[in-house]
């Protein structure tokens, strides 16, 4: 099943899902007497994992995909929990003595989500921006302390996701919460469809060059460890994204760029970016913080 968030013809945010034809159901009928929060939220909250069956919508209203805008997968996240240096070539490129082990993990604004052909918009003209892809997870079930055994239990679905980062010595959450720096999307694809995680592949194109290039497999903590950690840190709500790192080959964006994740059974989001309105940065980071690689000239290959 793909989940989806979006903007009905009529103007109301809605909620839903991708039928095989390509239509969107309307689902909002489902979380109309649900516990306070967003949309697609108070959904999950009322599904706890079931399925959405025939019965459950057959009253439900169906639009085609290109009448509605869609939104961020969770447009209102309660938060986003991110993985520092996940992948050991990742490691490597970024000149990092630390991985995940020692780093743990970070917070992101929930105000800086984007919707699948949304635009990243760059703050400042003398700093350097990066895209990361990487496979993200919705929570679907609350927890604390949850253990590895137990961890996929909590997932709602996954979500392609990039962290646009700003480089330089300021703390990540500041350097990668600017509005528009967390695109995810375009669908959350439920965990019966996406089948096993180690056997999923992602790859990042920015401007037509492939730049990443990996396999979800090679995570330094894999995603049920990435939760069990989270979860002994804080409490996971429904709708808290988890994003899991990314692999080696980040890269500068420049205006006008195109920026594209795909991974395989969970979808393919695009970004376009722009650097309209940006002015000289106020802090004086860019020369400290971890060594990025020269920027990238020519395609990746495996």
């Amino acid at each position: 099943m793909r989940l989806l968030s979006f903007i009905r013809p009529d103007g109301r945010a809605s909620v839903g899902r991708l039928d095989e034809g390509g239509c969107v159901v309307d689902l909002s009928s489902l979380c109309a007497h649900a516990p306070a929060g967003g949309a697609l939220r108070s959904l999950l909250a009322v599904l706890d994992g079931a399925p959405v069956t025939t019965t459950t919508h057959r009253r439900a209203e169906v639009f085609d995909l290109a009448e509605v805008t869609l939104q961020p997968v969770v447009p209102d996240p309660p938060k986003i929990i991110a993985a520092p240096v996940n992948y050991r070539d990742h490691q490597v490129e970024m000149n990092e003595a630390y991985h995940i082990d020692a780093l743990g993990v970070f917070l992101k604004a929930p105000s800086s989500v984007l919707a699948h052909q949304g635009t990243i918009r760059l703050p400042y003209t003398d700093r350097r921006f990066d895209q990361e892809g990487e496979l993200a997870l919705v929570i679907g079930r609350p927890g604390r302390h949850i253990p590895v055994e137990h961890a996929l239990n909590h997932v709602a679905g996954y979500t392609c996701l990039l962290d646009i980062t700003m480089r330089g010595g300021e703390d990540r959450s500041t350097r990668k919460s600017f509005d528009t720096f967390t695109p995810i999307g375009p669908y959350l694809v439920t965990p019966d469809e996406v089948g096993p995680l180690e056997k999923l592949s992602l790859r990042t194109w920015v401007g037509g060059e492939l730049r990443q290039d990996a396999d979800i497999k090679d995570l330094i903590w894999n995603v049920p460890r990435l939760i069990a950690y989270a979860s002994s840190v804080m409490t996971l709500n429904v709708g808290d994204i988890i994003t899991s790192g990314t692999p080696a080959g980040v890269g500068t964006l420049t205006d006008g760029e195109r920026v594209i994740v795909d991974i395989d059974r969970v979808g393919r989001l695009e970004t376009t970016v722009t650097t309209a309105g940006a002015i000289n940065c106020p802090t004086t980071g860019h020369s400290r913080g971890p060594v990025p690689p020269p920027t990238i000239t020519t395609a990746r290959t495996r």
